[in-house]
């Protein structure tokens, strides 16, 4: 009688936890990943878009991390395991940078990136490229925004686009956020002059939310280092922030169908990694659930949802040397 109570307790338990944490969706899946480029000495800091039934994947491609020869190369693919090169962009000067894809509102493909001529006292300044022919040719390009601020990443939103920009003086401590607003990609205005953040900001990612607020993920390399969170609402012209709890490197995230929050980035402790963190945004927090094959040199994740898995393209150098990946995961 007494084993057969234990047993009854044992199992009422059992079933309570299960009952407790049924509502709670099982963490990310990975499902496979496979190195996707290696042609260069060093390949990095990548995007990727899926347009009309087709894969399409940008890079930097150079002899090192920092190098006068960085070009940005395009490749595609229709299934997503057999690429090819599609073109690849060049400057005669400049060492091109951290390339990000979009389509414009009227079907052309825009490049946007950043020129970066070490020995000039402004050492960078973003530029973006347009193609009409599904990323097989491009234009010369142009340079946008203003001389030293680096617009990371250009977003497409009700029919404008938005790119946060940072100053990229040598002293981090000086290091500004400045928020464009485009009509067109091609020429960008100041929309927030200086954006109300601690100085020594870095790279960004703004995702807009089905409810039409929009969220800021932000590299800060200063004080605790640890990143920051931001929100806005239309139109976008006043944010409010929160400092995260754990550093990160090249951010990039997503809201899933549910409405969760997870975000791609690099981690840095206890090793340099690339990792997917869900995003609480009330309690401004990140939770790491899933480390993707990576370290050392790695990161700068784009990230595509496509038929209920979550495809990353991302690069790492914890193989022989820095080459571009794509990864599967079941969010």
């Amino acid at each position: 009688m007494y084993r057969q109570l234990i047993s009854a307790v044992l199992l009422l338990a059992i079933a309570t936890s299960v009952g407790a944490t049924a509502h709670e969706p099982p963490p990310p899946q990975l499902l496979e990943v496979r190195r996707i480029w290696d042609k260069a000495p060093h390949n990095a800091f990548t995007d990727l878009l899926r347009h009309d039934g087709r894969w399409y994947c940008v890079f930097r491609e150079g002899s090192k991390h920092v190098s006068p020869d960085g070009s940005l190369r395009v490749i595609t693919s229709d299934d997503g395991n057999d690429w090819e090169s599609l073109a690849l962009i060049s400057h005669p000067v400049d060492d091109l940078r951290d390339a990000k894809l979009s389509v414009t509102p009227d079907g052309r493909f825009m490049l946007t990136g950043a020129g970066m001529q070490a020995d000039k006292p402004v050492r960078y300044h973003s530029m973006s490229w347009f193609s009409a022919d599904k990323g097989r040719t491009w234009d010369a390009g142009r340079r946008i925004g203003d001389p030293g601020f680096w617009l990371w990443r250009a977003q497409w939103h009700d029919g404008a686009v938005y790119s946060m920009g940072y100053e990229t003086y040598r002293d981090r401590t000086k290091r500004t956020l400045r928020l464009y607003k485009s009509s067109d990609g091609a020429s960008f205005e100041s929309w927030v002059d200086q954006v109300n953040v601690p100085n020594g900001v870095g790279e960004d990612r703004i995702l807009f939310l089905k409810d039409g607020s929009a969220l800021c993920l932000l590299r800060h390399e200063t004080g605790t280092k640890n990143g920051l969170l931001g929100t806005s609402n239309p139109p976008f012209k006043q944010w409010t922030w929160k400092e995260l709890n754990l550093r990160i490197g090249g951010p990039n995230m997503i809201q899933l169908p549910d409405g969760r929050i997870l975000a791609a980035t690099r981690l840095y402790s206890p090793r340099t990694r690339t990792s997917l963190s869900w995003i609480d945004l009330e309690a401004g927090t990140m939770t790491e659930c899933l480390e993707l094959p990576s370290g050392r040199d790695t990161s700068y994740a784009g990230m595509v949802l496509h038929e209920g898995v979550l495809w990353i393209s991302y690069y790492s150098s914890h193989e022989e040397k820095t080459c571009i990946y794509l990864a599967k995961v079941k969010p």
